[in-house]
């Protein structure tokens, strides 16, 4: 079958707009978040002059200066990674914002009824996924966790989805570190947030395949795409 081509900066823009509102009906559905951005909603929670879209950049910058250390150079291209972090938290704001059901201030988290919030928690997650991975596809840095992991397992060899895995389950217990330190309980973290660090990386594997399958994904701007290369 002939594959379907489809641009790279597309990609990148659906990336960006379906990602954030998986995250935002996830977070609405009070399961538990993904254990990527459980650290910077648990911060939220506790310390509020701060947005949940803002804490996530934050984290994520420091987590660029790791990333700069770990792969022993910066490229100014790579910086390009956090201002993706930074219109992810905007556009995270946004949605939760202008909808009312993702809402907090309108709608208080898990105050939905049971089958419309697991509705809910399976949509985002398979969303959450499908998104990670179209970050995956496209040469235009995605968000510094999911740049840390590609630079990562391209510099040293390694399998991507393995330290997809890796990564998430380091973002888990720094999760449970900071929620039962500020909280004393579980707040942000539940079974959802479990079921999403088991399954994550395996369903990204698996869009991943479907979507080379059919897909292939190309610059508009070619010249502009080899800046990106590691």
């Amino acid at each position: 079958m002939k594959s379907i081509k489809i641009y790279s900066e597309l990609v990148y823009v659906v990336a960006q707009l379906g990602l954030t509102l998986a995250v935002a009906i996830m977070a609405a559905a009070d399961f538990g978040v993904s254990m990527i951005v459980a650290p910077a909603y648990i911060l939220s929670q506790k310390f509020t002059f701060f947005t949940f879209g803002q804490w996530d950049y934050i984290i994520q910058g420091v987590l660029f200066i790791a990333f700069c250390i770990a792969m022993k150079k910066f490229k100014f291209t790579y910086f390009v990674s956090f201002i993706t972090c930074v219109i992810y938290g905007t556009i995270l704001d946004m949605w939760r914002a202008v909808i009312p059901l993702l809402n907090p201030a309108i709608t208080t988290p898990g105050s939905m009824g049971l089958p419309v919030r697991i509705a809910m928690f399976i949509v985002g997650e398979l969303l959450t996924a499908f998104t990670v991975m179209l970050f995956f596809k496209t040469y235009i840095y995605p968000q510094v966790c999911d740049l840390f992991v590609k630079g990562i397992a391209e510099k040293y060899g390694l399998d991507q989805t393995k330290c997809k895995r890796v990564f998430d389950l380091c973002c888990l217990l720094l999760s449970l570190a900071l929620t039962l330190i500020l909280f004393k309980s579980f707040v942000g973290i539940g079974w959802g947030t479990v079921v999403v660090t088991l399954i994550n990386g395996v369903l990204i594997g698996f869009f991943s395949r479907l979507y080379d399958k059919f897909v292939e994904t190309v610059p508009l701007f070619p010249k502009f795409a080899e800046k990106f290369k590691f």
